[in-house]
């Protein structure tokens, strides 16, 4: 229940033919509040309810918790959520021991590629492929519930 995440910019579309996987998802937030969001997805046939806490002071580390819902249930619930549904692909890429999912942004966040892995611990080394640029984990612009609020089209 505790999520290690790291968050950076993408610097090309070579990730795309890493690719092992490639999903669909559209999601929004019941509650963007930072100290605990409340949020709605849809990622192909399934839907997701999940709840995350504040990021602690390294921005890396924070509780979360996960749980699939029927499609029938996820998508009024989406309908419910705060302005700003985000709409994105999502490719997984496999790099060394780690698995990389990045998103790549449609309609009001176009233009936005964020690359995430999830560690076992803050000090936790990885392999960092040749797309992947500037890091962005402390920086909240670049979270979901952010840019929900606030596009990328509009910075």
């Amino acid at each position: 229940m505790i999520e290690i995440e790291r968050k950076f910019l993408v610097t090309s579309e070579d990730f795309k033919k890493q690719a092992f996987a490639k999903h669909e998802i559209a999601q929004g937030y019941l509650n963007s509040n930072p100290d605990r969001t409340v949020r709605i997805r849809i990622k192909g046939e399934s839907g997701f309810l999940t709840i995350k806490g504040k990021n602690n002071a390294s921005g890396v580390t924070r509780f979360e918790w996960e749980t699939e819902i029927a499609l029938m249930e996820a998508k009024p619930l989406l309908a419910l959520c705060e302005k700003g549904i985000i709409l994105k692909t999502r490719y997984e890429i496999r790099v060394g021991k780690h698995v990389f999912e990045v998103d790549v942004f449609h309609s009001d966040n176009d233009g936005l590629i964020i690359a995430e892995i999830e560690l076992s611990s803050e000090e936790e080394l990885f392999e960092k492929p040749n797309w992947l640029g500037k890091e962005v984990t402390n920086d909240n612009r670049f979270y979901n519930s952010y840019i929900s609020q606030k596009p990328f089209k509009e910075w």
